[in-house]
């Protein structure tokens, strides 16, 4: 699975192909969308009110749309905020993470989710935020199995609904310590402090 940065034209508008195949993505998922009520009819998702929706999106310039693709297919979309609007905020978002619904189950959430991560711990982020609709239940089992806890319950900015903010620290991917530099720092081969070292 790979990142593609969603680019508009420079008319402002998505390629006719890039919209088909992610208003086809979002369609999918007419359960969430019935959940979220972003779209009037959740079973009828057009391609021009994606084409809005990510068009709003892509007027912050702090947000980015990434379609996630495997084997030339479109099976995932992510949308970030590099910049959240509360300037106490200093956390990035994931503001949406979705995957076709006929591939659920099958580990791309997950592996989704790891390379938006990895996206941000590379920009040189130390955390990241997303909310997570009240009655999103899936939602909410989906992304603390993945190591996000909750900080905060508040309504969303856009709509008002209630919503569990989670939060998770992006740590430096796990590596084996070098028994040289940690014998120099004071620290036993196992990454822990040695008990004979004075401090």
């Amino acid at each position: 699975m790979f990142l593609d940065p969603l680019r508009l034209s420079p008319d402002g508008d998505l390629p006719g192909p890039v919209l088909t195949e992610v208003s086809a993505l979002y369609a999918s998922n007419h359960a969430f969308h019935a959940l979220s009520g972003d779209f009037p009819d959740p079973y009828d998702i057009r391609p021009e009110q994606v084409a809005a929706e990510l068009a709003r999106e892509l007027a912050d310039p702090h947000t980015e749309v990434l379609l996630a693709r495997e084997k030339g297919l479109l099976v995932g979309i992510a949308v970030t905020l590099a910049v959240h609007p509360d300037p106490a905020d200093p956390d990035p978002w994931i503001g949406l993470l979705m995957v076709d619904a006929s591939l659920h189950g099958q580990g791309h959430g997950r592996r989704l989710a790891g390379l938006v991560e990895d996206r941000l711990r590379a920009a040189g982020r130390t955390a990241v935020r997303l909310a997570v609709l009240e009655d999103n239940t899936r939602g909410l089992a989906f992304w603390t199995a993945l190591g996000y806890t909750e900080t905060a319950r508040r309504r969303d900015r856009d709509l008002g609904r209630p919503c569990r903010v989670l939060r998770k620290p992006l740590t430096a991917p796990w590596q084996a310590p070098d028994p040289a530099r940690a014998s120099r720092r004071g620290t036993a081969p196992h990454g822990r402090p040695d008990p004979n070292e004075r401090p």
